[in-house]
């Protein structure tokens, strides 16, 4: 991408959205294009098509989602299918249409399969049943890669789609209604320094495993993939194959470790308290990231040191932590 290509980042204000911002500008890129959800709505076909018939982007990033955890997987799922499939579609259509170089699918590890071989290479793809509780989510994301392959075998369109593992970093959601993993053990734990409290209560047995990737680190994945010499990035494109490509760190550990560092990062000398009648969910996550290496891309940023920059960043956001 040359610095002053016309780039577009839908999903902006997002975890992923804003880290490629971040490092779109400190790489120098000087003609970023970006809408906020009232200024354009990505589930309104016709602005969509108005937006890219007027901005002409040669280079687009699909961060836009609409995610959240397990409770929020099993109280609105049909807002995740209905949602993400319309906002994703609109996107990829118009792209083609405007005749973008090359698009960039952000979709997310849970569309392997619940029992998927570890580490889960690309090849997992529906060769197995889904995790129940984001089943709705995981379709969507799956018909979004079946989507860029199509419009690729069809038109010959340049659409990868990379598949990152659990993400955090600064702009994340703390919500504990309907957050991930990770911020939500960040803000149950500073709750719990605020009020003094024991004990932090966790989900789950603590058992099932998660792969952790920080958010600038996933942002440097995605524009070293966008920025493939032509010879490469054509390398990731077969007839026999979906255009996919796992990004993540190769690396995971327990709930339990999870928050055991959470807890020694934040400095909480309380207990963790593992709440089993809630559901664990998938036990084991952990990308197969050979693909990715071999192109000559690994994460830079460990697990506690990823979590302590993101615990600078956001502990003035959040209005309970002293």
């Amino acid at each position: 991408m040359k610095k002053d290509a016309r780039i577009f980042i839908a999903g902006h204000r997002g975890l992923v959205g804003s880290a490629i911002q971040r490092e779109l500008d400190r790489l120098g890129y000087t003609n970023i294009l970006t809408r906020t959800r009232q200024e354009l709505d990505l589930l309104d076909t016709a602005a969509v098509n108005d937006f890219f018939a007027k901005e002409k982007p040669e280079y687009v990033f699909l961060a836009a989602a609409k995610v959240g955890g397990i409770l929020a997987n099993n109280t609105y799922p049909a807002d995740f299918i209905r949602d993400n499939t319309i906002l994703q579609t609109n996107i990829i259509d118009a792209s083609y249409h405007s005749k973008v170089e090359r698009l960039l699918f952000l979709g997310s590890s849970c569309i392997y399969p619940k029992l998927a071989p570890q580490p889960m290479p690309e090849s997992s793809l529906l060769t197995g049943p889904l995790e129940p509780t984001n089943r709705p989510y995981a379709l969507a994301k799956i018909a979004g890669i079946e989507m860029c392959w199509s419009y690729n075998r069809q038109y010959g369109t340049k659409y990868l789609a990379a598949m990152p593992t659990n993400l955090y970093g600064p702009g994340d959601n703390y919500d504990l209604a309907n957050s991930h993993v990770l911020p939500a053990l960040i803000r149950k734990t500073a709750d719990a320094m605020q009020a003094g409290a024991p004990t932090v209560t966790v989900w789950g047995t603590g058992t099932p495993k998660r792969e952790l990737l920080y958010s600038d680190d996933l942002a440097q994945g995605c524009v070293f993939l966008m920025n493939l010499e032509e010879a490469l990035y054509d390398s990731l494109f077969t007839e026999t194959e979906p255009p996919l490509i796992n990004i993540g760190t190769g690396e995971d550990v327990t709930i339990r470790e999870l928050a055991e560092t959470v807890s020694r990062v934040l400095g909480y000398a309380g207990s963790l308290e593992f709440d089993s009648s809630k559901p664990d969910g998938t036990p084991r996550k952990l990308m197969n990231v050979d693909k990715l290496h071999a192109l000559g891309w690994h994460h830079t940023t460990s697990l506690e040191e990823g979590i302590k920059k993101t615990w600078e960043q956001v502990r003035l956001q959040l209005p309970s932590i002293p």
